[in-house]
């Protein structure tokens, strides 16, 4: 979440950001902030007077009673009992204000980077770059991914939807040998890149879910277990990411660099429509995840380095692809800057993204307390950074649409060590 001070000395550059991310009345949120900040510091200042005060007449009352005052040490007794009882009902108030301002942190989302274009949706994003040539499918050989998957008996969604429902498919066969060659190349290309791979649990606690900024859940992503306070993780950038919450690193320490392969879920609740079928959107799915957390002066470049990586991953899966860097109405909550990668699926003519990579300057790092100490001694927020690398539903729908052959389907190169075979026939 945004820092007070952060605010209050930059209020202009807080407003343009969050009328940037179109914030409705983003001014009288930031000065509502401000004023209950205000009230907070006012009541911790009556506060500390009056302890200060009940510290002086326990003092007193301590040397009239070696002097033999009793009467008198009485009598300043029932002063610091009134004391006692205003520095209760301030403390009452204090708490008050810290949990009013905390919540209405919690809601403000993070300021955009100036970089951000401006924009409502998806459509003003900005394209970066493109890369690759756009397969060009003999007759008959344009088929979409879940027809293929029919055709060649890889993906059943209809016995997932009897086991689960729909949006939770059973990958059979070669299918299954894909999904698992996918992750095993994207963990060992992770691993050449100096990340350490870690397998987290895929469930999380209330203060997880804040620590990242998936909490409060305003879009209804998350699944809940009722009674228990846990959630299902929505990407594997949780439980990584507050693998580090709560603790003060040392600068020599970054950055550091983790990888790790999760299950996710999501309840994707109201995105259903005609642009998600098949692989195109689950309630889970597959992805392994890159975490970074480095010092602020080379977070931006650490971006640029991760998304480079993504690219190159794509490369050598031979997908044509597209870098974009979202606006500022379509970028998530807590991010700073965002670039979305997206692969070409000739099988449907359209984009589909398969990684986000972002970094959040210190948002999420406020909620989790997450900082380092400075060869300076002082302690300071760390800046966080993650991206997807990659998800699985749709590189395999790219692969399986971009590569249809009459043959079959052709495996990319650098899976076939890892799948054992070249085509799915």
């Amino acid at each position: 979440m945004l820092q007070v001070n952060f605010i209050r000395e930059n209020f202009d550059t807080a407003l343009e950001g969050l009328e940037k991310r179109n914030i409705q009345e983003p001014e009288k949120t930031l000065k509502e902030v401000l004023q209950i900040d205000d009230e907070r510091k006012n009541i911790q200042l009556e506060r500390d007077g009056l302890q200060a005060e009940s510290n002086a007449i326990s003092k007193e009352i301590g040397m009239l009673m070696k002097s033999g005052q009793k009467e008198k040490a009485e009598l300043i007794k029932e002063r610091t009992a009134a004391i006692k009882a205003q520095v209760k009902d301030l403390e009452d108030n204090y708490n008050k204000a810290e949990l009013a301002l905390t919540q209405l942190l919690y809601a403000i989302p993070n300021i955009p980077h100036f970089t951000v274009p401006s924009g409502r949706s998806a459509e003003d994003n900005e394209i970066m770059e493109e890369v690759g040539k756009l397969p060009s499918l003999s007759e008959g050989q344009g088929l979409p991914h879940w027809e293929l998957i029919k055709k060649y008996d890889i993906i059943d969604f209809e016995l997932g939807a009897k086991i689960a429902g729909a949006g939770f498919p059973v990958y059979k066969g070669k299918g299954a040998r894909l999904q698992r060659a996918l992750v095993n190349y994207f963990l060992d290309q992770a691993l050449e890149m100096g990340y350490q791979e870690v397998q987290p649990p895929v469930l999380v606690n209330e203060a997880s879910g804040y620590g990242t900024g998936q909490l409060p859940d305003k879009e209804g992503q998350m699944y809940e277990c009722k009674g228990e306070n846990l959630y299902l993780i929505p990407t594997a950038e949780v439980p990584i990411t507050n693998m580090y919450r709560d603790e003060i690193l040392q600068a020599r320490e970054l950055p550091i660099k983790n990888v790790g392969y999760t299950p996710c879920f999501r309840r994707e609740a109201g995105n259903w429509g005609a642009h998600v079928r098949g692989l195109n959107r689950l309630h889970q799915f597959d992805k392994v995840e890159i975490v970074q957390i480095t010092h602020p002066d080379h977070s931006y470049d650490t971006l640029e380095e991760m998304k480079n990586y993504v690219k190159g991953l794509l490369d050598k899966l031979e997908l044509p692809y597209r870098v974009l860097k979202l606006c500022g109405g379509d970028m998530g909550f807590t991010s700073a800057l965002t670039y979305d990668l997206e692969v070409y699926a000739a099988g449907q003519a359209r984009w589909l993204e398969v990684s986000s990579v972002s970094n959040f300057e210190t948002y999420q790092a406020n909620r989790l307390k997450l900082r380092f100490k400075g060869e300076d001694k002082k302690t300071v927020l760390a800046h966080t950074l993650n991206g997807s690398a990659l998800a699985l539903p749709r590189i395999v729908a790219a692969i399986l649409e971009n590569r249809q052959e009459s043959k079959g389907i052709r495996m990319p190169e650098v899976l076939v060590p890892y799948l054992g075979f070249e085509w799915i026939d």
